[in-house]
């Protein structure tokens, strides 16, 4: 996306919005598997950018899906069922009953616990539909199962044919940068899927793992992303899985694409410094562990920059002091009226924030293709709704 189009956008389009490149974000898929094992799929986890996924069709393998909503998303976006992996921590029992005696039923289901595994055994068997089922590793925290717990549901579920369980799924985190780290999980990994072949008989067909690559949202960071891949290729390569790999990646895939637009609308000053306020605010543009108001993300002066340097303080239309998008960011000659374009706002922005709060209208949400044209994918929504009664028959009302 070229000035003169960022431009045209900001002068069409009320602000705050988002806007994702299409072609940027089939370049960076292009990146990640030109760095990575020709032999290893890919997964995009769709909590990072609902938005995005029918735009991956072509470059991705399949999609993690986290919630109900989540599903309901990727239907309407006519994602192939079998495509889907269907994980989250709470499955609710009456969607994964009813999804999987339909048509649509899921090329894979996450167990989180023993509790999850029978449900989804329930419903397989009362259907008589053969389900695949990946049985998720906790990696020392509320999410997923103990090796204990998988080893007895691998034992035990040896002879029943309509539960394929078919492998491992695994995630520690994100943003993680420590090679060592990696290597630690990697190796812990293959020596317990070896484990489970030797000791008892149950060979993974899959290893799901979750990469939690990190994306450079501040300047000043000189990570070198290149060689960290390159790096992470070669530990995954050096270990020889016997079974099939799975990098599920949500952040990396998506961050690069997206711009989130927003205007100063009020300027002001005291003894602490100098203010700008925008129209947009932290309910829009959450970065990894909400850094904004710590570190400087990169963040583009969309006006005539010629005059007086000043430092400002970056504050959203909020009624709360948290709202702070950065602080202490020179900036020349900043009036109101002007755009701050933040960049690297592809994935968790449009998902993440707290939108409810104040009952401010949802930012438009804007693709771009490769030829400059846009599509709107959403426009600006009010949200008051949600916030206030509802007064159709029976609701609300005190008789």
């Amino acid at each position: 996306m070229n000035q003169s189009q960022l431009g045209t956008l900001i002068e069409e389009y009320p602000t705050p919005f988002y806007v994702f490149d299409n072609d940027e974000l089939h370049k960076r898929v292009a990146f990640l598997k030109s760095c990575l094992p020709d032999n290893v799929s890919l997964c995009y986890a769709v909590k990072a950018n609902t938005f995005l996924s029918p735009y991956l069709l072509d470059v991705v393998d399949r999609y993690e899906v986290c919630s109900p909503g989540e599903l309901a998303i990727c239907t309407e976006q006519n994602i192939p069922s079998e495509r889907l992996v269907i994980s989250g921590v709470y499955k609710t029992p009456e969607l994964i009953v009813e999804h999987i005696h339909s048509e649509r039923c899921a090329g894979h289901y996450t167990a989180e616990s023993v509790v999850q595994f029978e449900l989804l055994k329930r419903a397989a068997v009362n259907s008589g539909r053969k389900i695949h089922v990946l049985l998720r590793l906790t990696s020392g925290n509320q999410f997923g199962m103990s090796e204990e717990e998988i080893i007895k549901i691998a034992v035990n579920n040896h002879a029943n044919k309509l539960i394929d369980v078919c492998g491992i799924q695994y995630f520690s985190g994100t943003q993680k940068r420590s090679l060592k780290k990696y290597w630690r999980e990697l190796n812990y990994l293959k020596n317990f899927l070896e484990k489970l072949q030797s000791e008892y008989g149950f060979s993974a067909k899959e290893l799901e793992y979750g990469t939690g690559f990190p994306v450079v949202y501040f300047e000043g960071d000189d990570f070198d992303e290149a060689s960290f891949l390159k790096e992470f290729s070669y530990l995954l390569f050096s270990l020889k899985f016997s079974c099939k790999v799975t990098l599920e990646i949500g952040r990396s895939i998506a961050a690069s694409c997206g711009k989130y637009v927003t205007k100063v609308v009020d300027i002001k000053s005291n003894s602490t410094g100098n203010y700008a306020i925008v129209d947009g605010g932290i309910h829009h543009i959450a970065y990894f562990g909400q850094l904004l108001a710590m570190k400087h993300p990169k963040v583009q002066h969309f006006a005539e920059e010629s005059g007086e340097e000043r430092k400002w303080n970056v504050c959203g239309s909020l009624c709360t002091t948290n709202d702070i998008l950065i602080k202490d960011i020179s900036f020349n000659n900043l009036n109101a009226g002007d755009a701050l374009v933040f960049e690297n706002a592809g994935a968790y922005c449009p998902t993440e924030g707290i939108a409810l709060f104040l009952s401010r209208a949802l930012p438009a949400v804007l693709m771009q293709y490769k030829n400059g044209s846009i599509s709107t994918l959403r426009k600006q929504t009010d949200i008051y709704p949600l916030n206030n009664f509802y007064w159709g028959e029976n609701y609300g009302r005190i008789d």
